[in-house]
């Protein structure tokens, strides 16, 4: 089972965008593209929307049969691990393996210096093609890479085990995410952690690491620009090497996590994938329910109401709906309107205010950020919230359809 060149993760907390999202990736393959959808939905979204994740897998299908659509798409088991992999194994053919939690994990002395010395060969002066520097190996290098990443990658291993013995070899696609950390993986760590990862025979086709900057739910990648390019650049050159020197799939890709609204760093990682003919897969996440709740501004009326009240909730619960998400927002409560102001908004200002243009006038991406910390206030409004999705649905899926090809795949693909 291979996952295509080009992927694109489209999280639906309330599965009921389904069709606008693939009619937004098949109108983008009508111009020569070849976008694999990948329906990802996580444990913790799960939980607090009240879903099981065969709704996902019904979520798809439908969406698929729906539109005849005839190329591969897949379901995501997102962000799992040996505790929660079990009740995905039957509807999904696609698993982001998370191992940040055992990152810097003690391992054994006797497992680093094993490893330290399969690599032997590497030592000095290590040129990667297409890389201007080498990368210089020293064995101190080798040791405290090792002893940084050895568990988690093990942790890879006996999960990707488990799904080999449920699922079957070749039944599946192995995505390994290491992004939700604070300190970002170096291209060199990043050649590494694939050694470790070919050694216990974990056959990833995706890899998600932590990139440098801030990649922030739903607004702009924050940081130096120059850099992120430099670094991306480098991870692709040594997925490159590490395919044809560690026998890792041919597929193999980055993966970029929180990758919705980055629009800054997507002309970067255009110019890269299209100047060494490489894929990528881009995760999207929360976009499309930010995008329900523009819908419901927009289609006034009830849904205006609705979209007013989630803010006030959101406003008043604030510490506890930002807890979770404390890593990946940065939120100034001096900057958010007040409920009051809320109140009095049209339509038109509402959904100004939390949809993604920059330089726009009204958008604030203090707002945008806590609405889209706070879906689980519409997932306790239960069907108040659905029901009004239904009756708006053609005003919500066309937001949703509009924000993934217009803001997301046309600036991706250049279309």
């Amino acid at each position: 089972m291979k996952l295509g060149k080009y992927s694109i993760g489209v999280g639906d907390r309330f599965t009921y965008q389904g069709k606008a999202q693939l009619r937004a990736i098949m109108k983008a393959n009508e111009t020569g593209l070849n976008i694999t959808p990948v329906w990802n939905k996580s444990n913790r979204e799960h939980i607090y929307v009240g879903t099981v994740p065969v709704d996902t897998r019904k979520e798809a299908d439908e969406a698929v049969k729906a539109l005849n659509h005839t190329g591969a798409y897949f379901v995501d088991a997102d962000h799992i691990n040996l505790t929660t992999v079990s009740k995905y194994v039957e509807v999904s053919d696609f698993f982001t393996l998370d191992v940040a939690s055992f990152i810097g994990k003690e391992s054994s002395k006797e497992e680093v210096d094993a490893f330290v010395a399969s690599c032997e060969k590497y030592l000095g002066e290590l040129h990667i093609p297409g890389m201007e520097e080498p990368l210089h190996i020293t064995k101190e290098l080798l040791t405290k890479t090792a002893g940084k990443f050895l568990a988690a990658t093990q942790h890879a291993s006996e999960i990707y085990a488990y799904l080999k013995k449920e699922k079957g070899e070749g039944n599946f696609i192995t995505e390994v995410s290491m992004d939700e950390v604070e300190t970002p993986q170096t291209p060199v760590e990043m050649l590494f952690i694939l050694k470790m990862l070919a050694n216990k025979g974990v056959p990833a086709q995706t890899i998600a690491p932590k990139f440098t900057g801030r990649f922030n739910k739903g607004v702009d990648y924050v940081g130096d620009l120059a850099q992120f390019a430099k670094e991306f650049e480098e991870d692709v050159l040594v997925l490159d090497f590490a395919v044809k020197e560690f026998g890792l799939p041919e597929e193999l890709k980055l993966s970029v996590h929180s990758g919705s609204d980055k629009f800054s760093i997507y002309p970067i990682m255009a110019e890269v994938i299209a100047k060494y003919d490489k894929g990528l897969h881009l995760k999207t996440a929360g976009t499309t329910w930010l995008e329900e709740v523009i819908g419901l501004a927009v289609a006034g009326g009830e849904g205006l109401d609705l979209a007013k009240k989630i803010y006030e909730n959101s406003y008043n619960r604030q510490e506890e709906l930002c807890a979770p998400y404390a890593d990946v927002i940065d939120i100034d409560g001096t900057k958010l309107p007040t409920v009051e102001e809320v109140k009095g908004w049209s339509s038109e200002k509402y959904a100004n205010t939390l949809r993604h243009i920059p330089g726009h006038a009204d958008y604030n991406s203090n707002f945008r950020q806590l609405i889209h910390v706070a879906y689980k206030v519409a997932a306790e409004m239960g069907k108040e919230y659905t029901d009004l999705l239904v009756k708006y649905a053609d005003v919500v899926g066309s937001c949703v359809e509009e924000n993934i090809y217009d803001r997301h795949l046309k600036r991706l693909f250049a279309i």
